[in-house]
C-alpha cells in the first residue's frame, strides 16, 4: 500500500515512510492509494475484535510490520472495554472511554506510539513527535509514547483552554515527555506545528513526526471503533453514527470503515459553535475560522484539518458527501441543557462532547429521520468536573488513575503565541 500527500499525489511513502514522516514534505496529507474493503466472506460480526482490527488495518500496514509484531501491537492498542449501552430506545453510547486517559484518543495513540517504536528501533537517529493538543491528544499521546525508546514527545497545548485532567495528564509524565503551555488557542498550536514540519532548519536538526490524527498511524486505528459498535448492534437497520467533530479525524476513519464495507447508514457530525463543516455542507462555501473556547474544548477547532480527506474519500463531490454527512451546531447553553436532560431522563452522565452529541442527535431526528443511532462518547465526564458536576447537582467519583495523577507536579514551559519562540526550544532546550 501506497500513500500520497493531497498536496502532490506524486509524492509517495510506505506506511512506516508516512508514519515516520507524518506529514508529507510538501505540507499535505497523506491518503491511501486504495481504500481496501474486508475480505469476501469475512465474518466481522463473529470475529474477535483483534482479527477484525487486524483485517481493517493490514492492508494499510502492508509488508512495513510483519504479521507477528502487528497482531501484538493491535492486541496491545484495544486490551479494554469499547461498551455500546443502551441512552434512548433509539440512541446508544459507544464508550471510548476506558482507556489508560480517559479519553478515545488512547486506541490511536497506542497504535501509532507501538507502530513508531518498532520503526525507530532500526534507525540511529532520535525521532521527535511534535504534537499540538485542544485537550485530550496531549494525554493519549503522552501516556502511549512514555519511555518509548529513540522517541522524544513535544506536546503544545493553549494555555487556559483545557481541563485540568487533561492538562494533569499531559503535563506530569517527565522523561521523554515535554509539555509547551502556548499562549494562545489550539489552531495557535496546530499553526506553529504545521510550519515547524515545512522548517528547513528543524528538518537539518531533528527528525520530525506528529502524532494528531494528520498521522496516518493514529487517524486509521479509529475504524476499528465502528466494528466494534457494529458488533454489540443488534437492530436490523444500520444505524446512524454521531460522532463529535473538531479536527474531523475520528468521523473520517468512521467514513473509511464504511468504505470497506461496515454497514453503516449515515453519518452526522456533532459540532460545537465552531461549526465550518455544517456551515460548509449548508452553503457549499468553506470558510475556516478562528476557534472560538467552549466547554466542548476538544472541538475547538476552526480549520479542521482532516475534512481534506473526507473531501478526497468523496471526490470533493460535494452532493455525494451530503448523501452520507449531515452536520448540526450545538452552543454551550444547548450542550448543557442537554447533559442535564439526559441526565435527568435516563440516568445517563455524557461529557459536554457526549452532550454535544446527543443534541446534534435530537436536531438530527426533529428533521424527520427515523434511524436508531450510536453516538461517540469521547471521554470521561470527569475529566470536565465543573462543567458536568455543577448540572448533574453532585459530585463525580474519581477514577484511580485520576486520583494518582492529580496529586503529581505540573510540568511545562510556558511559551508564547510566536513560532519564532517554539523554533529556538526546539533548537536549544535539548
Amino acid at each position: 500500500m501506497e500513500f500520497y500527500s493531497l498536496t502532490d499525489k506524486n509524492t509517495r511513502r510506505t506506511f512506516r515512510e508516512a508514519t515516520i514522516e507524518g506529514q508529507a514534505p510538501d505540507g499535505g496529507l497523506y491518503f491511501p492509494s486504495a481504500i481496501p474493503t474486508l475480505p469476501a466472506g469475512f465474518n466481522w460480526k463473529e470475529a474477535s475484535r483483534e482479527e477484525i482490527a487486524f483485517q481493517l488495518l493490514q492492508p494499510y500496514v502492508g509488508d512495513c510490520l510483519t504479521e507477528e509484531v502487528l497482531r501484538r501491537i493491535i492486541q496491545e492498542t484495544i486490551d479494554f472495554p469499547f461498551p455500546l449501552l443502551k441512552v434512548y430506545d433509539d440512541l446508544y453510547a459507544l464508550e471510548l472511554f476506558h482507556g489508560p486517559t480517559l479519553a478515545f484518543k488512547d486506541t490511536g495513540a497506542r497504535f501509532m506510539s507501538r507502530c513508531l517504536g518498532q520503526f525507530a528501533a532500526s534507525r540511529d537517529r532520535k525521532i521527535t513527535v511534535l504534537v499540538a493538543t485542544s485537550g485530550d491528544t496531549g494525554g493519549a499521546v503522552a501516556s502511549g509514547f512514555h519511555q518509548v525508546e529513540g522517541v522524544d514527545v513535544v506536546i503544545l497545548y493553549p494555555s487556559g483552554k483545557v481541563s485540568p485532567v487533561q492538562e494533569k495528564q499531559l503535563t506530569t509524565f517527565g522523561d521523554n515527555i515535554r509539555a509547551l503551555e502556548v499562549q494562545g488557542n489550539f489552531d495557535d498550536c496546530q499553526q506553529m506545528v504545521k510550519t515547524a514540519f515545512r522548517d528547513p532548519d528543524l528538518k537539518k536538526a531533528l527528525f520530525l513526526t506528529s502524532a494528531n490524527s494528520i498521522n496516518v498511524a493514529r487517524w486509521l486505528p479509529q475504524q476499528v471503533y465502528y466494528a466494534f459498535a457494529l458488533q454489540q448492534w443488534t437492530n436490523e437497520a444500520a444505524p446512524v453514527f454521531v460522532v463529535p467533530s473538531g479536527n474531523f479525524g475520528n468521523i473520517c476513519a468512521g467514513m473509511m470503515a464504511w468504505k470497506a464495507g461496515l454497514p453503516i447508514q449515515h453519518f452526522v457530525a456533532a459540532c460545537n459553535v465552531n461549526d465550518v463543516v455544517p456551515r460548509y455542507l449548508l452553503s457549499g462555501h468553506y470558510q475556516p475560522e478562528t476557534a472560538i473556547a467552549t466547554i466542548s474544548n476538544a472541538m475547538d477547532v476552526g480549520s479542521p484539518s482532516n475534512f481534506v480527506r473526507i473531501a478526497e474519500i468523496f471526490n470533493d463531490d460535494i452532493s455525494a458527501l451530503r448523501k452520507m454527512l449531515t452536520g448540526y451546531t450545538v452552543t454551550d447553553q444547548q450542550t448543557k441543557q442537554q447533559l442535564a436532560a439526559t441526565y435527568r431522563e435516563t440516568g445517563y452522565v455524557a461529557d459536554p462532547h457526549g452532550a454535544v452529541a446527543i443534541d446534534a442527535f435530537f436536531q438530527y431526528k426533529s428533521a424527520g429521520h427515523t434511524n436508531k443511532a450510536i453516538f461517540l462518547e469521547t471521554a470521561h465526564p470527569i475529566k470536565f468536573p465543573a462543567t458536568v458536576e455543577e448540572i448533574i447537582g453532585h459530585e463525580l467519583p474519581l477514577p484511580a488513575s485520576v486520583q494518582a495523577i492529580m496529586q503529581k507536579p505540573k510540568e511545562a514551559t510556558l511559551l508564547p503565541n510566536s513560532y519564532a519562540a517554539l523554533k529556538e526550544y526546539l533548537l536549544y532546550s535539548r
